[in-house]
This record gives structure tokens, sequence and C-alpha cells, in this order.
């Protein structure tokens, strides 16, 4: 039997809502269980208190092919802190009821895969969870994973590379929801990303096969690279430059790291 859907407001009407009251959105990200719970409690907190729209919780993994070197680390961390499928969801459930910004799953299809699809929908919902982020699982292989979702309300989250043909895009288009996460360049998370005329083409192109809310990730490590991303992408990805904050400089510099980015 299917529980209630999440009550919270469905993505995309929720991110166009926003962007009538601010030029463009922040989306933030965790990995639960690193440094500790208590941590990623305290990372949230900050982000309310900056009016963070948008928050990625990602499940620890062992082989994390998309991240960098820092979420590598994280992921390596929250796993030897013995965080499981329970103790992420129990940690889900509980910032879901705490906090405003609607919370979305992160991770790789293998945890998807071991817990079963059907399984995992119930458990984000009942979470409340708005969608989910797979980073290594192809459009085509997801097909009855997204009929469960649809069925939980949740939207997946298709992502987008600068090295997709504009028919590869197409494909993958038809099959997103919410709003569609770009990749704004190749490699994994954390590296430099230039801002020239190339990433605008890029922006443009994603433009050109979607009418969804564009959300543009990887490299973003500025207040004044996310004003350049004004115009162009409808909310700024930020996780890596987070974490090294936290990491560098602790609660109150990460705090205020926030509230630059979203002014």
């Amino acid at each position: 039997m299917i529980n209630k859907i999440n009550e919270k407001k469905a993505l995309e009407p929720y991110v166009r809502s926003r962007l009538k009251e601010k030029d463009i959105l922040l989306m933030t990200h965790a990995v639960v269980g690193y440094p500790s719970l208590e941590d990623n409690w305290a990372m949230l907190e900050c982000m309310q208190e900056a009016d963070i729209d948008l928050v990625e919780l990602q499940l620890p993994f062992s082989e994390p092919i998309a991240d960098g070197p820092a979420f590598i680390k994280a992921n390596q961390v929250a796993l030897e802190h013995g965080i499981d499928c329970d103790d992420y969801f129990d940690f889900f459930k509980k910032a879901s009821d705490a906090f405003d910004f609607p919370l979305l799953f992160m991770g790789y299809y293998n945890s998807v895969f071991c817990m079963g699809e059907e399984t995992f929908c119930e458990r984000l919902n009942s979470a409340g969870g708005s969608g989910y982020i797979i980073a290594d699982l192809p459009m085509e292989a997801s097909l009855e994973l997204d009929k469960a979702g649809k069925q939980y309300g949740l939207d997946h989250i298709q992502i987008i590379t600068p090295v997709n043909s504009d028919s590869r895009m197409n494909q993958i288009t038809d099959h997103a929801s919410g709003f569609l996460y770009c990749v704004a360049r190749k490699g994994v998370t954390g590296n430099e990303t230039n801002f020239d005329d190339s990433l605008s083409d890029y922006i443009q192109r994603c433009r050109n096969v979607t009418d969804l809310p564009l959300a543009l990730g990887f490299g973003i490590k500025t207040s004044e690279q996310v004003d350049e991303l004004k115009g162009l992408a409808d909310v700024a990805i930020i996780g890596t430059a987070c974490l090294n904050v936290w990491e560098q400089q602790g609660k109150e510099k990460y705090k205020e790291f926030l509230k630059s980015l979203v002014r």
C-alpha cells in the first residue's frame, strides 16, 4: 500500500515559486554521517538560517564514482562510522520534519538495487523526500524505478553533461521531472569550472531541450560565480566548497559562506 505522498510542494512548482522571489536558487549538499550526524544537523541549521532553497542528502557508498576527493573521503568516513540505510532514512525523516527546504536523495544505484526499487521509493517517500539524484544510473535503466517513483510523488532529477549530443539530451529530458541537473564539465565534483562562453553555450543547449528549471553543478565555489550564473541557470549547486569551509574554518564561517552565496 502506498503511503501518503509528501505534502511539501512538488519540485518544479516549488522552484518556479522561489524564482519569483530570487534571481537564482541555491542547492547544497551533505554526506549523511560525515563528519558526524551531529555535524550534519548543525549544517542543516545553518542552511535554514541562510535561506538555502534545496538540499541533497547523500547516502554513503563505497565507490562514489562521480565524486571528487573531498566527497570520497566523506563517504569512506561515514561508512567507517557505521552509517547504513536505516540511519540514513531516520536522519532524513528527522530533517524533513524540522526544516523548510525540500530534501533530495543523492547516491548510487547499487544502494537502491540492494533495497529494491519499490522499497527505496516507499522509504524515501515515508522520510519526506521530494526526489532522487542517482549519479550512475543511465536513463534507459531507470524506467521501472521511475514508475515506482511517480506512484510515490517522487521526481527523478536527470543528469545532463556537456558531452551529450542534442539527441541524447532530448532522450534524457523526456524522462526528467522536477528540474534538470546540468553538469558543468567533464570529470568529478570539486574541480575548477571555467565560466566562459562555452558554459553559456552549454546552458543554452540545455534550455533548448527542456522547459524544466536548470540546476548547474560541479565546480561552483564562490558567490561571484553564483552571480555570473544569474540569468543563465535557475539553481546553483554547491557541495565541495561548502564542505571545505566546514572542515577548514568551522560552523560560523560555514554559515557566513552560505549567506554570502545567497546574497
